[in-house]
């Protein structure tokens, strides 16, 4: 019972560190923002160049990632702990996390330095407010654009696969 509930903290642990990301990143180069800083075609080149550069680590990495979010679910989901399995498997995960989490911020350090001083601050005032997006799921080199059509989102579902019940419908207005 105590390795259960040991193996428990971890996972809650492990499911909820999600790839540490700079405030609000998401691909900005595709998206109106990029239009709005007014970049010189120099600029949007070498964003693409960086973009191109990092997609199929990117897409390796979530790739891996994925795959080991899968492995935990298997070993947690087993009728029987292993802990050496339940280890090994957090381990792989959390490396995959801390992989794609450096691989994004060296990509996002690499296009910061395409800005001038004055874009930057610029985008800055332009990113979504609160967390960074999940990156899971994210298309191919664009993170923290969704999940694939055939997979559910981190916060879509329960487990065992039940869905919460749809909210009530409002009460009629009264006239």
């Amino acid at each position: 019972m105590k390795r259960l509930a040991v193996l428990m903290t971890l996972a809650a642990a492990v499911s909820f560190a999600q790839p540490a990301a700079p405030r609000g990143l998401f691909a900005w180069w595709d998206s109106p923002i990029a239009r709005d800083l007014n970049l010189k075609e120099e600029q949007n080149q070498q964003i693409r160049e960086v973009v191109r550069g990092y997609r199929n680590k990117l897409i390796d990495q979530r790739s891996a990632m994925e795959k080991a979010e899968g492995d935990f679910g298997d070993v947690f989901n087993d009728e029987k702990i292993d802990q050496r399995k339940a280890n090994d498997a957090v381990e792989r995960l959390a490396t995959t996390r801390a992989d794609m989490s450096r691989t994004v911020s060296q990509m996002s350090l690499k296009l910061r330095t395409i800005l001038t001083a004055e874009q930057w601050h610029e985008l800055q005032k332009r990113m979504p407010k609160g967390p960074a997006p999940a990156m899971n799921g994210a298309g191919p080199g664009r993170p923290g654009q969704g999940p694939p059509p055939d997979r559910p989102r981190r916060d879509q579902g329960r487990p065992g696969g039940q869905q919460p019940p749809p909210p009530p419908p409002p009460p009629p207005a009264e006239e």
